[in-house]
């Protein structure tokens, strides 16, 4: 990730520069973070069928942490001294992912190609845990934190997708709307 944030000032300990990484990191997990709460609600919006209810109730504490998680991001970057980009033009601008593609759709589609955009944000966030790391243990140490909820949230997620026998339904699906094929009933 090229340096793009160069705070007048930072955290004692660090320099302005490794406070600049930090804060580019922090950047790219704040537009991940709202990108998946917005998600997550079109999800709750549109998801129809016999498991109606308890993907419903299921995914809103999953908003709720989610949105916890940007504000602790965007905090930290501010306490490092830099200033968060949470507007949607600017996560459009700088993600590398394209939007969630299935609309009203069955809760078991649903949460097959809701189990695909969780395996994308934790690859991601276990990158940054690495790049964080030997920089700064508290910036490591918060990811490292919404690391666990994340893949909490897609246990639960993968727990309507699990066959008797241990596998996933969707397990050799590439895209989104693939998942929601092969779990769809």
């Amino acid at each position: 990730m090229a340096l793009r944030s160069t705070p007048k000032y930072t955290v004692p300990g660090l320099t302005v520069e490794q406070a600049g990484e930090l804060i580019d990191t922090l950047q790219m997990r704040l537009h991940a973070l709202n990108d998946l709460h917005l998600t997550l609600k079109h999800v709750h919006w549109n998801v129809v069928g016999p498991h109606f209810i308890a993907v419903h109730e299921m995914i809103d504490p999953q908003v709720d942490r989610v949105r916890d998680m940007a504000d602790d991001v965007a905090e930290r970057a501010a306490a490092l001294g830099g200033i968060s980009q949470g507007t949607p033009g600017a996560l459009v601008a700088a993600r590398s992912w394209e939007d969630y593609s299935v609309g009203r759709a069955d809760a078991l589609a649903h949460l097959g190609a809701l189990d695909l955009v969780y395996t994308g944000i934790i690859e991601d966030v276990r990158k940054a845990v690495d790049r964080t790391g030997p920089i700064d243990p508290a910036t490591q140490d918060l990811l490292i934190e919404q690391l666990r909820d994340l893949e909490q949230f897609q246990w639960f997620v993968r727990a309507h997708l699990e066959t008797a026998g241990g596998a996933l339904r969707t397990g050799s699906a590439e895209t989104e709307v693939e998942a929601a094929r092969q779990a769809a009933p």
